[in-house]
């Protein structure tokens, strides 16, 4: 789309009209020659000359207004480039623990499977969803590791989840030492919602940090934690569920708790949060503009040159035709005549004297 960066200039196109009507003209003191036939003089040449007026007139008026369109300086304005920048961090917390590969949960199949064969489908499935986050991913077990950072590839985080393995990072759960891993991610994190879903089967045992104390920690920095529980809450040992903690986890760090008994109910809990946790992209639109004032400007240069050759080829030939024409030709016959006779008297005048 053409457009003009200053079009108000355009308001100046009559000026030179208005200049060369209400400025006085340039007056010129010259000798002149009287004749008693002028008037069939300026008949003959009248036509000629006021073609050549009209002609010169034309031309510095498309020079002007090729000067002042490049003046207004047009641009070409390119389709509009959007940028999306996602309003959301959102950080995966997943259990690699021993207790993991409980084959008490169905695949989408509908047939037995472990507990992170389900859980990497759901979570897979989930990820699907969050076209405009930045999603990252954090698997624990003795202790956290940091398995994909923050990224808006989608499908970067999703098949890295699928390559976890039970018992990867060990057979032990630390939960709390995951959360306060995550949380030191966030550090470099601008976006204005940061969330955390923490998904674990077992009772936290090996972290440095309690969970709790992570929570309160992460609320502290705008961090909201979701947590869930999977497997069979009767479960006793490593593989014990702490509900106590998890729901004291989610309260602390201004999320929710969860329990999923199956995939169903897992499935049920992360349609929850996809709703619960709205996405919302920031998009940024920028239309690349090209400067065109140069295109005016070349053809106004082009134009001046060529009336410039034009004017002084027509003055040439105008002196030309002035000294060959008949008339002057006999005007410098006679004062060469005269010039001849001067010098004869001079030389006779000189004879008598002498």
């Amino acid at each position: 789309m053409l457009t003009f960066a200053h079009l108000w200039l355009f308001m100046l196109a009559p000026l030179p009209f208005l200049a060369a009507h209400f400025l006085p003209s340039r007056s010129a003191d010259a000798a002149a020659v009287r004749v008693p036939f002028m008037d069939r003089i300026e008949k003959a040449a009248d036509g000629v000359s006021k073609v050549r007026k009209q002609s010169r007139q034309w031309k510095s008026w498309i020079v002007w207004l090729l000067i002042l369109t490049a003046l207004t300086r047009p641009q070409w304005i390119e389709p509009p480039i959007e940028k999306q920048v996602p309003t959301r961090d959102l950080l995966l917390i997943v259990d690699l623990s021993g207790s993991m590969d409980a084959e008490d949960f169905t695949n989408a199949a509908g047939k037995k499977t472990d507990r992170l064969t389900a859980t990497k489908e759901v979570v897979g499935d989930f990820l699907l969803k969050r076209e405009g986050d930045r999603v990252g991913l954090v698997v624990f077990g003795n202790a956290p590791f940091l398995q994909a950072p923050f990224s808006t590839d989608l499908d970067l985080s999703r098949q890295l989840l699928e390559e976890t393995a039970v018992r990867m990072a060990g057979p032990r759960t630390a939960l709390g030492d995951a959360i306060g891993l995550g949380i030191g991610l966030f550090d470099n994190s601008d976006a204005p919602a940061k969330t955390i879903i923490a998904l674990t089967d077992g009772n936290d045992t090996s972290s440095q940090v309690p969970p709790e104390e992570a929570a309160k920690i992460a609320r502290d920095r705008g961090i909201t934690i979701h947590t869930i529980a999977m497997g069979n809450p009767e479960s006793v040992g490593e593989e014990k569920l702490d509900e106590t903690t998890l729901k004291k986890v989610a309260k602390a760090a201004g999320g929710n708790y969860y329990l999923a008994l199956d995939r169903n109910e897992l499935e049920a809990i992360y349609t929850e949060l996809d709703a619960l946790e709205t996405r919302e992209i920031k998009t940024i639109s920028h239309r690349p503009r090209t400067d065109l004032y140069f295109w005016p400007l070349a053809m106004a240069l082009i134009f001046s040159c060529s009336f410039s050759i034009e004017w002084r080829a027509m003055l040439h030939n105008r002196r030309v035709s002035d000294i060959t024409s008949p008339s002057r030709l006999r005007v410098n016959a006679q004062t060469a005549e005269l010039e001849v006779a001067k010098q004869s008297i001079g030389h006779e005048k000189h004879k008598k004297e002498t």
